[in-house]
């Protein structure tokens, strides 16, 4: 099984995926629409990458203001996640994402990627990190998450 990973925008929407171990995190692709409201075509692509990559579990990047305080593109998220849970019947997490987007600007950067090739891959790179940083919290922990009737 594997994790998939999120960055959700207005108009995109980065996508990343663990390897099989759970230890890293590649970028998938970045899936585009033309309405921010429109999201019937983003969460069938979604299923279907959930589908080919027996993903079991979904983070979805949480756009928290630098303050900590959740705005409106949280709500949006959360949003979005919630329809990702009934369409998929997977659960999903929220992570913090904050400056994920300035890190990914800066590897692209870093890489030699010209400024106006960065944006077509951006919120994949930002996926990634994301998801990334989960799977660093996962091999962290050490002992696994108990239920309230152990």
């Amino acid at each position: 099984m594997r994790i998939l990973g999120l960055d959700f925008g207005s108009r995109t929407v980065g996508v990343a995926v663990s390897d099989g171990l759970l230890l890293t995190a590649q970028g998938v692709e970045t899936i585009e629409r033309k309405d921010e409201n429109k999201l019937r075509k983003t969460c069938a692509r979604i299923e279907e990458i959930v589908k080919e990559y027996e993903v079991s579990t979904i983070v979805l990047g949480l756009p928290k203001n630098m303050n900590n305080t959740e705005g409106e593109r949280v709500e949006k998220t959360k949003e979005f996640g919630t329809m990702l849970e009934r369409r998929t019947g997977l659960p999903v997490v929220y992570w913090d994402e904050r400056l994920t987007t300035v890190a990914a600007e800066q590897v692209l950067m870093e890489s030699g990627v010209r400024r106006e090739n960065r944006k077509a891959v951006i919120d994949k790179v930002a996926a990634c990190l994301i998801l990334q940083g989960y799977l660093d919290r996962l091999s962290t922990q050490s002992e696994p998450l108990q239920t309230e009737n152990e």
